[in-house]
């Protein structure tokens, strides 16, 4: 068999078993695999946090160098949703989520067996890759798998997935840290990677590919397909690595201070760039096309602000609640209270609402307690007790608005397309999530913890008001029946 062969063997999508397939409620299984994929990511991305201090003993490292662990891993994330959820449109949506469980599981096995820092830092490079190749087709095996009328409650419960992995996050890393060792932070995803492999292969649908159309090649040699928008992806990659590290250098990373203008100013002018490539790429990776879709470009911006509501108050509870006398594990279960409600909001709690409200009304409903939870923490004396009810109603309101959020926008894409849609809303989040975690240091870097903390609260109330300003209908368009095969 040769090289080609081999290769079309491999990207060749299987269908379901007949008995999975002709089941009715076989969609609910297509979306469980998908949540095991969301619960993996952020399962990981709050377990790192915990793992920082003995990485620190471990590698005699400080706490700017062990950082880049989390950073590296969320600086190819971000950079590569996009690209990836264009790839997948071309060769398929299940076979690339697949592989990213292989490149996930491979990645956390080498993490663990790493023998320096640098070593490290690579392999949660790689682990990124496998995460950006789950998440970058979550939301459209989601969106393509289900029914039109049970969507809403589809997105409602990987949602719910994200919110359990990053409420257990920081328990299941203590013990693990505590009773066993750093190493088994990464080797306990492992056999959650197995099990997403065989899940996938016997329980998501095959998808249909979007098969780019020929463009006319220049001086009449006829048509040719597209190439991969290289210029694309390397400006948005040193566009948002720019950003990033003018925010962590903000934030304390030991590196010159007019290093942060300079990188801000890179980001500005390669963002620029990146738009000026996006408008004339054949096959752009950011599909401007699908952005000025009606709905769609408020959309997304509503998905970075959800997930920067919800990360900026897990970084910033522990330190505000610790700075006024509360122990630190009594600090964690308290702030944990934000993602449990923020699960239980994306499954049932949609329920408590009137039936006939739309997801508009839902979006715009759910920013407003958000904003009124957040407004309360900042106002209110500092302790466990007065904590818990405000990050309680923040948690509810996000649940209710991300959910329905995610569903205005992936209405408005192209069914066919709809890994690159999905690709954008993934992106959107990671960057929410990043700029949450950086601005919650800086904010407190710059104005100490409790007057910094509560500043950046208000702040995030202001910018939750904004989310209701900015929800806008989408666009209606036509979705193919659910996949059965």
């Amino acid at each position: 068999m040769n090289a080609t062969a081999l290769a079309a063997r491999l990207l060749t999508e299987r269908p379901r078993p007949r008995g999975i397939a002709g089941w009715r409620h076989a969609h609910w299984l297509a979306v469980g695999t998908v949540c095991l994929g969301a619960f993996l990511g952020q399962l990981d991305a709050s377990v790192i946090a915990l793992v920082f201090p003995a990485l620190g003993r471990h590698f005699d490292a400080g706490f700017a160098a062990v950082e880049w662990v989390a950073l590296a891993y969320l600086l190819v994330l971000v950079a590569l949703l996009a690209p990836i959820g264009w790839l997948s449109d071309l060769v398929g949506r299940k076979t690339v989520y697949i592989g990213g469980f292989a490149v996930f599981g491979l990645s956390s096995l080498g993490a663990g067996l790493a023998e320096s820092l640098w070593v490290l830092v690579g392999c949660r490079a790689v682990q990124a890759v496998g995460a950006a190749m789950m998440q970058a087709n979550s939301v459209a095996l989601v969106a393509r798998g289900v029914p039109e009328h049970a969507m809403r409650r589809a997105l409602g419960i990987q949602a719910a997935a994200q919110g359990l992995g990053l409420a257990l996050g920081p328990s299941v890393g203590g013990l693990l840290v505590e009773h066993a060792s750093w190493q088994w932070v990464f080797w306990v995803n492992v056999p959650i990677a197995v099990f997403g492999i065989v899940a996938g292969w016997y329980l998501l649908p095959r998808t249909r590919t979007c098969v780019p159309a020929p463009v006319p090649e220049r001086r009449g040699r006829g048509p040719r397909e597209p190439r991969f928008d290289l210029p694309g992806m390397l400006l948005l990659t040193g566009a948002t690595t720019a950003l990033l590290l003018a925010l962590s250098t903000a934030s304390g990373l030991p590196l010159p201070g007019w290093a942060v203008a300079v990188l801000l100013l890179t980001a500005a002018v390669l963002a620029v760039a990146l738009v000026r490539q996006e408008r004339r790429a054949a096959r752009p990776i950011l599909a401007p096309g699908l952005v000025n879709t009606a709905g769609v470009r408020s959309g997304l911006v509503v998905a970075l602000i959800g997930y920067l509501l919800l990360f900026c108050p897990l970084v910033l509870g522990p330190v505000l609640l610790t700075g006024a006398g509360v122990s630190t594990a009594v600090a964690g279960l308290v702030v944990t209270v934000l993602p449990a409600a923020f699960a239980v909001a994306a499954t049932v709690g949609g329920g408590l609402l009137p039936r006939g409200w739309s997801d508009v009304t839902r979006c715009r409903f759910g920013a407003g307690l958000a904003a009124a939870g957040l407004l309360l923490f900042a106002v209110l004396p500092v302790s466990a007790a007065a904590v818990a009810a405000p990050l309680l109603v923040a948690g509810y309101g996000l649940g209710l608005l991300l959910p329905a959020n995610n569903a205005l926008v992936m209405r408005a894409i192209p069914a066919e397309c709809s890994a690159v849609g999905g690709g954008m809303v993934n992106m959107a989040r990671s960057l929410g999530t990043a700029l949450g975690m950086a601005l919650s240091v800086l904010g407190v870097h710059l104005a100490g913890a409790a007057s910094g903390g509560r500043t950046v609260l208000v702040a995030l109330a202001v910018v939750a008001v904004a989310a209701v300003a900015l929800t806008r209908p989408a666009g209606a368009r036509s979705r193919p029946a659910a996949a059965t095969r």
